[in-house]
């Protein structure tokens, strides 16, 4: 949406408290502001893509008064930085770090300025207090605090949000997998905001069914090009039976054999159509995706595409 100038922060103001609470929101670009606001409603969850200049938004005491949802805000910050005091606790986050804020409390968050012009940028994932099998009490002990999302389920949830943020943005997310993939998402951060508080206990068994399914397709993720990767492979790397492997796979109607498959071939055919990749053989893009025989690469790939892997190349646009 592109509006006048003199429009574009009060609608931005009047969005930021749509998607997350209301706030008094100050910014030294609020005559030329530029922002994108994308919310998406998600079953138990709202999921917030924020695309903004420096600004600051503060929760005061009257706010909260008036108006309190009580929800958590767990944010991952994808681009500069930002800075949260709450609770008379503060700290300052960057890209890839996890952020906890009440909004039942007062805070002052800035969005602060990044190198040049380049705009920040965060995911939102708003959770209800009452979903989250977790005791404020120890939750209070997150706030204003930096968490890093390079490993371990912090990790994982990092992923996920990327990925659903980025099929939002593409239009590709109906109103029925929206609520299911908000699901999965309350599992998710449950369980990454549990392993902060070592409160592993508390969580429900779909909770940690969940997120070790997460972990799984996310060791699968990282090791497809093994060819020797099987069942048995993940299932003994995560200290589980392969029959409890197959359970945890089967709400997808897939085995965990077929799931590997299936992403091998998708990044094999994304690799095939890729034009910086259009000198390399198919048989080593096969290899790069664990495929050891180019005949049995061939065969699976045209029973899913409908169509050999040098057909795909061909008919990409402006190949010969």
């Amino acid at each position: 949406m592109d509006l006048p100038a003199p429009d574009r922060f009060p609608w931005w103001r009047e969005q930021l408290a749509k998607a997350t609470v209301p706030t008094v929101v100050s910014s030294p670009h609020a005559a030329d502001f530029r922002a994108e606001v994308i919310l998406a409603r998600m079953g138990p969850v709202d999921l917030s893509i924020l695309t903004h200049p420096e600004a600051r938004a503060v929760r005061t005491p009257a706010l909260v008064r008036r108006s309190d949802p009580g929800v958590y805000g767990l944010c991952l910050i994808t681009a500069n930085e930002v800075h949260l005091a709450q609770r008379d606790r503060e700290c300052r986050v960057g890209p890839s770090d996890l952020l906890l804020y009440d909004t039942s409390q007062p805070y002052d968050a800035r969005a602060l300025p990044g190198p040049g012009t380049r705009p920040g940028r965060m995911l939102v994932l708003q959770l209800p207090k009452d979903a989250l099998p977790l005791p404020p009490q120890q939750l209070n002990r997150l706030l204003a605090r930096r968490m890093p999302a390079g490993t371990g389920m912090n990790a994982v949830l990092a992923a996920y949000l990327t990925r659903v943020a980025t099929a939002i943005e593409k239009a590709e997310v109906t109103e029925q997998e929206a609520g299911r993939l908000g699901e999965v998402a309350l599992h998710l951060a449950a369980a990454a905001l549990a392993s902060q508080i070592e409160a592993e206990d508390l969580l429900t068994p779909e909770t940690r069914g969940q997120a070790l399914l997460a972990q799984i397709e996310a060791f699968i993720e990282y090791n497809l090009g093994d060819p020797d990767l099987t069942p048995a492979v993940i299932a003994d790397h995560h200290h589980i039976s392969v029959s409890y492997l197959h359970k945890l796979f089967q709400p997808r109607d897939l085995t965990a054999a077929a799931w590997i498959r299936r992403r091998r071939l998708e990044h094999a055919r994304a690799d095939l159509t890729d034009p910086r990749l259009r000198s390399h053989p198919v048989q080593l893009i096969a290899a790069r995706w664990g495929f050891r025989h180019a005949a049995h690469f061939s065969r699976a790939f045209r029973t899913v595409y409908g169509m050999s892997p040098r057909d795909c190349r061909h008919r990409v646009q402006g190949w010969e």
